[in-house]
């Protein structure tokens, strides 16, 4: 049973996202909720974020509809203290909704080594059950680290939802 799910998944910007009303999202927050309800029927108990614009914040946007019937819980673990200090106006107030979760905890002050990156990322599999993942190997971005490490995990699992998942529901939504 999977009770500590991470999220992860591409920014905004790595999928052309730059308007909170874009098209796109309609399908991707459908994608979120039909996994979302799956995982909380089957006992999720947390949901575990990094504080990343785009699809942690889109999941973190839907998780608050489940939080009173579903009793979820979320939490943001960011890698640095100074996570988002030079984002712009619009997205430090988003940025500001991880930081009023059920629980916020900083992993390093400040960044001063790559082998930060590392150890932040196996303490976030090591903490969580399983992942899931707005990702597809074709269209790879730095998050690969994670995702291949995650992949090496023994008895970890990934959920993957891919741009050909967004593509069926996109199709179904438009009856095609």
């Amino acid at each position: 049973m999977i009770k500590n799910l991470l999220v992860q998944g591409y920014s905004a910007f790595d999928l052309g996202i730059f308007s909170d009303k874009d098209p796109k999202l309609k399908i991707i927050r459908k994608a979120i909720d039909e996994r979302l309800e799956t995982y909380l029927n089957d006992g999720l108990e947390w949901l575990v974020f990094g504080g990343n614009l785009g699809f942690e914040y889109w999941v973190l946007e839907e998780a608050r509809k489940y939080s009173k019937d579903y009793g979820l819980k979320c939490s943001t673990i960011f890698p640095f203290k100074t996570h988002g200090q030079n984002w712009n106006e619009a997205n430090r107030a988003k940025l500001q909704k991880f930081k009023q979760v059920d629980f916020v905890k900083y992993s390093f002050d400040d960044y001063q080594d790559p082998g930060q990156f590392r150890a932040y990322d196996q303490f976030l599999i090591e903490n969580t059950d399983a992942a899931l993942a707005l990702y597809d190997s074709e269209n790879e971005t730095k998050l690969h680290f994670l995702i291949d490490m995650m992949g090496k995990w023994p008895n970890y699992s990934i959920d993957f939802i891919t741009f050909e998942n967004l593509q069926n529901i996109a199709e179904n939504e438009n009856g095609d």
